[in-house]
């Protein structure tokens, strides 16, 4: 089977879970990546971006029968977004299909749900491509991942205050890790209960909030807890004020559009949305796995595990 996104945390996490299961896996990643070796898998170095590198340095004649996909744009900026989580993924689909695949189990976001943003409109529009292709799919959408609630475990350690939004309580997650994750996606290989479904999953444990996060990292770190209360309006100037000087310079327009991502992650659940409702529904989002943040957060408070680099996606 092929596997796309293999070098980012999670994708390095769903290699090792195919493995697990005994899967044949070919890792495609970008050109640059020589030193990139994963145990088990079979490495591949191509331009997803590519459609010829695509084929002929990852493909290369071969039949597949599987193409997995953990691929996501880094920033979620807007033409970077159309162009990793639209146009590579429907390149790589043509490909991918033209080399026998007949099935597809795709990452996607359960932010998806309520499409403000212009990542989420691209991950919209390959999942639909997807959906209408005939091949068996299984898209994942995943709630709040554990690396991206890590960001302010070294902001608490040195003293300072835990950073939340309003009342650290407008928001909820079922955070759910790395490995929990990768044997979800694993599983929707054989699973047939999981095939041509779209598919919102948590980790185990009741939803919790930021202002839960706080109290916990706090409480692992042995310190008393601190918070800083951040308005909402802030980030709405920080936004007008970007989107008014992108109309003169590009970057900064680009800017706005992160400003607006972060607005979006302070204010929305990541949970399943009850559109008849008009709420989320923390008793509606299923869960998986047995690892919690809160067991992640003991363990980097003990030293047991390091922080995730956060890279492009580092907010605090």
């Amino acid at each position: 089977m092929l596997l796309l996104g293999a070098t980012g945390t999670i994708g390095r996490a769903t290699a090792r879970a195919l493995v697990r299961h005994g899967h044949e896996v070919v890792c495609l990643v970008r050109q640059g990546r020589a030193e990139f070796v994963l145990p088990g898998a079979q490495v591949r170095h191509c331009d997803v971006t590519d459609a010829a590198s695509f084929t002929r340095d990852g493909l290369r004649g071969e039949q597949f029968d599987t193409l997995v996909s953990c691929l996501a744009s880094r920033t979620g900026a807007p033409a970077d977004a159309w162009a990793i989580d639209h146009r590579a993924h429907v390149d790589a689909l043509a490909a991918a299909r033209s080399a026998g695949v007949t099935q597809m189990v795709l990452l996607s976001a359960i932010c998806v749900q309520k499409p403000l943003l212009a990542f989420q409109q691209a991950k919209l529009a390959f999942e639909a491509e997807l959906i209408a292709s005939g091949l068996v799919y299984s898209i994942v959408r995943p709630t709040a991942f554990f690396k991206s609630l890590s960001g302010q475990v070294e902001r608490v350690r040195s003293g300072k205050p835990f950073l939340v939004f309003g009342d650290g309580t407008l928001t909820a997650c079922k955070p759910i890790s790395d490995d929990d994750l990768a044997e979800y996606l694993a599983a929707c290989v054989h699973d047939t209960s999981l095939h041509n479904r779209i598919l919102p999953i948590g980790g185990p444990g009741p939803a919790i909030t930021p202002r839960e996060q706080g109290e916990h990292l706090f409480r692992a770190l042995g310190k008393p807890p601190r918070f800083k209360h951040v308005p909402v309006r802030l980030l709405d100037t920080i936004i007008a004020v970007l989107s008014a000087l992108g109309r003169v310079v590009p970057a900064l327009a680009a800017k706005a559009e992160l400003a607006r991502i972060g607005r979006y992650y302070a204010t929305e659940s990541m949970l399943v949305w009850d559109a008849q409702a008009g709420r989320y529904d923390a008793d509606a989002t299923p869960s998986t796995g047995k690892d919690t943040l809160f067991d992640f957060y003991d363990r980097l408070a003990m030293g047991r595990e390091a922080a995730p680099d956060r890279g492009d996606h580092a907010v605090f």
